[in-house]
């Protein structure tokens, strides 16, 4: 029997795109016949007369993406532990729920009356995230994160306008924020500030008096902030930002060392975004739906984007605070996102919140004393969610070398380079949902990478060598994306 089997990157073909798997004449699908009259085609300048869609049966479509699907990288196959995006488990019971007929067959434009029980769920979860916060009111509005952050700022913006201090023009932002922060804040028609840190890693409170003048609008900050520490000076920002007129922002995106802990409203902030995602399990989704709430107190109550989900007796409805920021998405929000998030708050309560803050920041301060010795740390600190080490001095193999070796351990990459205030950054976020054994494999990899750089670095900066693609140019692939089919066959 002859033994030349076809590897299986031949025999399943994966390699080779739906296009050029393209046979004339084959067909997937069979449409029945029109029942409604023919209509003129648009103006032909509206048309494009080079596209070419592929013609498969059903049950290629179906290989292909299967195929594909098998090479991806997810939470439900590999540990994923990138800093600031906590890659937690997503529980299967949430999309359970997501899925009743009740709430997945619902229509945004149906009357209020045949969508109490959705209206009841928003109206929970708002009261939820209150109690979580501390803040005194919320909106489901906000369709992600820095769509919250957005809404956060504009109803800063509100509520200045109102008092008529229109003047008041800056924001502070510290050098450790996320990248988002500054792009809202400019998009709200501020300028932007950058605040920087202490050798301690907490805020530099004389720089925030510095600025603390007439024209002070207010301040975007993190707590826990993204190097993973808890910023003591916090609650003294607050102080010094108020007293000078100004307002305070969190950025509460990752809040997942803190619940049950700490309402950050006690801190003094007026305002705060969740994403839903990062800290009640709900899907990333590849760039969408999401879902980013806002929580704020009473200074700011009456700007939130609407609509806002309020009780009257029994019943409940959809109303504006009357100096709304205004409607910032389509219809209520992502509702299935939303029914998610509540699944998991209700099934978790408030023991289980609270455990979920202590399992991840046992979890991270476990990996800072796994992880000390072999990278450098600037903080001689324990973390909160995430632990944030400098690769500066290994062996001469960047964290990029670092990163991409691990994907051949078969455990993801950190956060890389970022924040952009420690030099060669791996940040770390082990979540709660990662078992002590997950974590040991994961530790032993970086020490067996670490083994790799003082014998062969040069081995490293080719990783990774297991993954269907190996190491790419990433600056040509930016630069110079290929984002066009063409066909094989030099004769097509």
């Amino acid at each position: 029997m002859s033994t030349n089997l076809p590897s299986s990157d031949t025999a399943l073909n994966t390699r080779r795109l739906l296009m050029d798997r393209s046979v004339k004449g084959r067909t997937g699908v069979t449409l029945p016949q029109s029942d409604v009259p023919l209509q003129d085609l648009p103006h032909s300048k509206l048309l494009r007369s080079d596209l070419q869609l592929p013609e498969v049966t059903e049950g290629e479509v179906v290989r292909y993406f299967t195929n594909l699907s098998q090479l991806n990288f997810s939470v439900d196959t590999n540990f994923y532990p990138l800093g600031s995006c906590t890659m937690k488990y997503n529980p299967r019971i949430n999309e359970a729920m997501a899925s009743l007929p009740g709430f997945s067959d619902l229509h945004p434009a149906q009357i209020e009356s045949q969508i109490q029980g959705s209206l009841e769920l928003m109206h929970a979860l708002q009261s939820a995230l209150i109690e979580v916060t501390g803040m005194k009111a919320a909106s489901l509005a906000p369709l992600a994160g820095a769509h919250g952050e957005l809404c956060g700022i504009l109803m800063i913006r509100a509520c200045l306008k109102e008092r008529g201090e229109s003047h008041r023009s800056k924001i502070l932002i510290p050098d450790t924020a996320h990248g988002t922060n500054p792009a809202s804040a400019a998009m709200g028609g501020f300028d932007v500030v950058s605040i920087p840190s202490g050798a301690d890693g907490n805020i530099d409170l004389d720089a925030i008096r510095r600025e603390a003048d007439s024209n002070l609008a207010g301040v975007m900050f993190t707590q826990p902030t993204t190097l993973g520490l808890f910023d003591v000076n916090a609650e003294e920002m607050c102080n010094i930002v108020h007293a000078a007129g100004g307002l305070v922002y969190a950025d509460g995106a990752n809040m997942n060392a803190l619940l049950g802990r700490l309402q950050i409203s006690r801190l003094g902030f007026d305002v705060v975004h969740f994403n839903l995602h990062k800290t009640f399990t709900t899907p990333h989704g590849g760039g969408g739906p999401g879902a980013g709430p806002v929580c704020v107190n009473e200074t700011l109550a009456p700007f939130l984007p609407s609509p806002i989900v309020v009780k009257n007796g029994s019943e409940y409805s959809l109303e504006k605070p009357n100096k709304s920021i205004g409607q910032v998405g389509a219809w209520h929000g992502n509702f299935l996102v939303l029914v998610r998030a509540f699944t998991y708050i209700s099934i978790m309560g408030s023991l289980g919140l609270k455990e979920v803050t202590d399992n991840a920041v046992l979890n991270a301060n476990y990996l800072l004393s796994k992880l000390h010795s072999l990278f450098e740390i600037g903080h001689n600190r324990r973390v909160m969610h995430e632990v944030v080490f400098s690769a500066k001095k290994r062996k001469g193999a960047k964290a990029l070398d670092v990163s991409k070796r691990l994907l051949d351990f078969g455990f993801h990459a950190p956060t890389m380079y970022f924040p952009l205030v420690v030099e060669e950054a791996l940040m770390i976020e082990p979540t709660e949902t990662e078992s002590k054994e997950t974590l040991d494999a994961f530790v032993d990899a970086l020490f067996s990478i670490d083994v790799e750089a003082s014998k062969d670095p040069e081995y490293l900066s080719n990783a990774p060598y297991s993954t269907p693609i190996s190491r790419l140019d990433e600056a040509r692939a930016a630069r110079s994306p290929d984002l066009r089919w063409h066909s094989l066959n030099a004769s097509d």
